[in-house]
């Protein structure tokens, strides 16, 4: 398949080699220049094509799962699923980075029972792990975990873990944010109560909802369960189904970006095309920096596509804001560092680059390494210790 063209930013703006928001293409930003009416049957059919396009992406070939967008950020969407787990249920959180911390407090917010399996930031959950944790305490009866957890980066085991979890008898929530889109989560192949992810990830739409994707069967025996009148999955879902509309005011702009951006996705080929792509930019961008001598925080084991974590260099001329304000000079906004154990940086792969955009942030890099006067990227022997001690 030929590879669709990549566009450029336009007006001098910088590439975001962040998370999400991203880089869009210049379609994505054009449709959003038309108005439409939040209870016009034009906009009823474009949330009723976004579910359906959604729906064709998990595999699920007999129909269990159902589609329900939620307006706000993506953490408004990661708090609308968790809504959903029964107030009597005991859970456990696998987490590995901020994200799984913040998914603890909001259940903690919630009044849910639950324990947490704490990775750091280095290593991921395994399914061995989650097997002996579920064997040790049948009262647990769901399991949260984050696919992608880019506060480092590291991509989880999600197969893995959600073997165990079926083997268990238990029900599985996946925070997809960053990974739906670009890695597979096919429901025939990873059975799953329920998943999370936002309209400004890897799908490359841009801010403003997040949407659910659960079992039918969770979703009616979501009904009122939910702590939040907004937040509400089950309400959503039901007057969607009933109406064809959002009970509140929905992101009409976005919404239509949204479909120009799965047109795009599709495009390209759909998961596996958009995944292929992420791929190339982080093994492009990553050799690179390392040649640079930057070194990455996780084993290349564990590198998503998503994002990568940096080192920051040990050199004392090294300054990650002055280097940050560099690279934005240059036409690059990088991401700081949310570890607390070592200091760091993260680049981006998603969004509209390819690796040829991934060249020439090495390039940038370089620049703005001469320019600071540093000639040994190499983080500081501390630092990499470690690592090997966490690791192991």
């Amino acid at each position: 398949m030929t590879r669709p063209k990549i566009d450029p930013p336009h007006m001098g703006e910088p590439y975001l080699l962040t998370p999400g928001p991203l880089t869009t293409a210049y379609s994505v930003k054009q449709a959003m220049l038309r108005d439409w009416g939040s209870w016009d049957s034009d906009f009823r059919a474009m949330t009723a094509e976004l579910r359906k396009r959604l729906l064709e992406m998990c595999g699920d070939s007999g129909g269990a799962l159902d589609c329900v967008p939620m307006q706000g950020s993506g953490t408004f969407a990661v708090e609308a699923m968790l809504g959903m787990i029964p107030r009597d249920a005991r859970v456990l959180v696998l987490a590995n980075g901020a994200y799984g911390q913040r998914i603890a407090q909001t259940l903690r917010y919630l009044g849910r029972d639950m324990q947490v399996i704490d990775k750091g930031d280095y290593m991921p959950p395994r399914g061995d792990e989650v097997a002996a944790a579920l064997a040790a305490d049948p009262a647990l009866s769901d399991v949260v975990v984050v696919h992608c957890e880019t506060s480092s980066g590291i991509l989880n085991p999600i197969e893995e873990i959600a073997e165990a979890v079926r083997a268990a008898g238990c029900r599985l929530w996946i925070d997809s944010m960053s990974a739906f889109g670009a890695l597979p989560l096919e429901f025939d192949r990873i059975e799953y109560e329920g998943f999370v992810s936002s309209a400004n990830k890897c799908i490359e739409g841009v801010p403003g909802f997040g949407f659910v994707i659960a079992r039918k069967s969770a979703l009616e025996r979501a009904r009122g369960n939910s702590h939040s009148l907004a937040l509400d999955v089950h309400a959503q879902w039901e007057y969607m189904n009933r109406t064809g509309q959002w009970r509140f005011t929905p992101p009409t702009h976005v919404v239509a970006a949204f479909l120009r951006a799965l047109e795009l996705h599709a495009a390209e080929g759909g998961v596996a095309g958009r995944g292929a792509r992420y791929a190339r930019n982080r093994d492009v961008m990553v050799a690179g920096m390392r040649e640079l001598g930057f070194e990455t925080l996780l084993d290349a084991r564990w590198l998503s596509p998503i994002i990568v974590t940096f080192f920051n260099p040990a050199h004392p001329a090294f300054d990650f804001t002055r280097f940050y304000d560099l690279m934005k000079a240059r036409g690059f906004i990088i991401y700081p560092g949310k570890l607390t154990v070592v200091d760091s940086f993260r680049i981006g792969c998603i969004g509209q680059m390819d690796e040829d955009v991934m060249r020439k942030v090495v390039k940038a890099a370089a620049a703005a390494l001469a320019e600071m006067g540093v000639d040994d990227a190499a983080p500081p022997e501390a630092a990499l210790k470690e690592r090997a001690r966490l690791a192991a």
